[in-house]
């Protein structure tokens, strides 16, 4: 049920999505203190159930308890009349209904906008589709992450320099996609407060992915850059990547002069920030090929700890490059570490990462 004390206390949502997009939706409205009720297909349930190992004690895998916490469950066939009534009644009763099926899905079920939004018009309905509805074209092809990495120019310019394309590490689309959907919806449940009628919300991975690319898509449009891949390096700041000490990698973020000219001297390399060809960050990125090699040489002489050190006194972003371990076993990380309890009482808790959003009088 809904937290009484939550921001969205008294939000009913009812959650026909699987995977991973829209299950992170509402995910997230749960937390906020909706009440969400999730709706699955008999026997197999969402997806994501049975993408492991690992499995969680109750048999689920760890994908799916990633993104399915704050949340009661139902099972129901969509293709059976009976199934698609209740599903129906359930909309109905609800705030909020999110959906990620095929165009056209939820209207042969009779769930459709326009059909529920007849009956109940301060009803907020979200779409989560792979693309923009007007892109019929492509409206039939499912919404995989890594179709929508390649599709949107994403993979083309991640991973080595020289490389092949290269995936992102996790579904960042569709991580993207279920924020985009979830303030699509907050939206709309604040403009419902002014109006009393509801909305269709349309969130996309396309578009999304497109619009997540930000500085890469403005250097494109703007300047006519077509970019490749850099490995770690920044297309726009310079020095701002990865770089190799004596035993293990380490990042360095310069992000305006000052901090250069501060790691120049942090580093005992003063005659770099004297040097007219680096004195800007324009200048840096136009001289990237005779600054970059001189800093990794000068790097591999200490350790990353010992870098760390005298970048972190002098108040310059250096950090290490950690693996999950390291992060979990560190303060920050650990910190972010909650146990999810079953409400039935009858599993052994499973951690989870804490939600990140921090309300001060309506807590998530």
């Amino acid at each position: 049920m809904s937290d009484a004390n939550g921001a969205l206390a008294g939000v009913r949502v009812a959650d026909f999505s699987r995977v991973l997009a829209g299950p992170l939706c509402t995910m997230i409205l749960g937390d906020l203190g909706a009440d969400v009720v999730k709706v699955e297909r008999p026997v197999a349930g969402d997806d994501t159930r049975g993408w492991g190992p690992p499995f969680a004690a109750n048999g689920d895998a760890a994908y799916f308890t990633s993104v399915n916490r704050n949340k009661r469950s139902v099972v129901l066939d969509l293709s059976d009349p009976d199934g698609a009534a209740a599903a129906r009644r359930l909309a109905l009763g609800s705030d909020v209904v999110v959906e990620n099926f095929l165009p056209g899905t939820m209207e042969r079920f009779g769930l459709g906008y326009d059909s529920l939004a007849a009956q109940r018009p301060s009803l907020v309905f979200c779409s989560i589709a792979a693309f923009p509805p007007a892109e019929q074209t492509q409206a039939a092809r499912p919404g995989y992450d890594l179709l929508i990495q390649a599709m949107s120019g994403l993979m083309s310019l991640t991973g080595p320099e020289d490389g092949e394309p290269t995936k992102i590490g996790v579904a960042l689309v569709d991580v993207i996609a279920g924020l985009n959907a979830t303030i699509g919806i907050l939206a709309a449940l604040r403009a419902r407060e002014a109006t009393g009628r509801g909305q269709r919300v349309d969130a996309t991975l396309f578009g999304s992915s497109v619009a997540a690319l930000v500085n890469q898509a403005s250097n494109y449009l703007v300047g006519g850059l077509v970019p490749a891949p850099m490995g770690n390096a920044h297309p726009n700041i310079v020095p701002y990547q990865v770089f190799h000490a004596s035993d293990r990698p380490f990042v360095l973020a310069v992000g305006n002069d000052d901090l250069y000219r501060r790691a120049c001297a942090a580093i005992g390399r003063e005659d770099l920030a004297a040097d007219p060809r680096f004195g800007t960050n324009a200048d840096r990125v136009r001289s990237r090929d005779a600054l970059i090699p001189d800093l990794e040489r000068h790097f591999a002489t200490r350790t990353a700890d010992e870098w760390l050190a005298v970048l972190d006194q002098a108040g310059v972003p250096a950090g290490p490059v950690r693996t999950l371990r390291d992060v979990f076993e560190s303060p920050e990380g650990s910190a972010m570490v909650r146990m999810l309890y079953d409400s039935t009482g009858g599993n052994p808790a499973v951690p989870t990462v804490a939600d990140p959003i921090g309300l001060s009088t309506t807590p998530v």
